[in-house]
């Protein structure tokens, strides 16, 4: 097994992948864990749907039962975390879902979190999952830009959106926000600066965790 984290991007943008490698640029080190991140060829264009998301799941476990021979951790970078639970159980490493290490970097920051969505569709599906965890209590809202995974290249228009959002949820009384989608990367700090709280990338989240993994692994 090598020293190396797997990002997977479960949809077929290679523009989010992009823009999701480049964010964890911060993680990447000499003498550290390689952080590589692909792209999921039989995803569709954004995972947006429970359809979508029942779609991506196999292909996400082959990936991991194909790649867990030379990687030593996974992060399955789609914030509905698909297949986590599948994937667990076909994987000898760690695999982590970015919405489960997001809402737990939120949660290490303040008492509450708010989540800033793509679409209205997806909040619902957001909410079931943060119910699933016991977390309710700890949301201040989930807000949508209304916006899906293929529109998020689109500069000031998004990070504008993200801003009246996030000033919605931290009136709300969120302590920090976590960005509800791999592909909004690139905002983060640009959105921190409007907000003046935490803003927190689920996937810098999970890679984090699953380097501290791999390196501790060695102590």
């Amino acid at each position: 097994m090598d020293d190396r984290i797997l990002v997977i991007n479960p949809n077929s943008s290679t523009d989010v992948t992009e823009r999701m490698s480049r964010a964890l640029d911060g993680l990447r080190f000499e003498g550290g864990p390689v952080i590589d991140c692909m792209t999921l060829a039989e995803g569709p264009p954004g995972v947006e749907t429970d359809r979508h998301i029942a779609e991506v799941v196999g292909p996400i476990v082959a990936t991991v039962e194909w790649e867990q021979n030379r990687t030593a951790a996974f992060v399955i970078a789609c914030f509905s975390d698909p297949g986590l639970h599948a994937a667990r159980e076909a994987s000898r490493v760690p695999v982590y879902g970015i919405a489960q290490c997001g809402y737990a970097a939120a949660m290490a920051i303040g008492e509450r979190f708010g989540v800033i969505s793509i679409l209205p569709r997806g909040v619902v599906r957001h909410r079931r999952h943060i119910a699933s965890l016991g977390l309710l209590d700890r949301l201040a809202g989930d807000i949508a830009i209304d916006m899906g995974v293929t529109e998020l290249g689109q500069g000031e228009k998004v990070l504008a959106r993200m801003a009246a959002v996030g000033t919605q949820l931290k009136e709300a009384g969120a302590d920090a926000v976590v960005m509800g989608c791999a592909g909004m990367a690139q905002y983060r700090r640009p959105l921190e600066e409007r907000l003046g709280i935490p803003v927190i990338d689920p996937t810098q989240a999970a890679t984090a965790m699953a380097l501290n993994a791999v390196q501790a692994a060695h102590l």
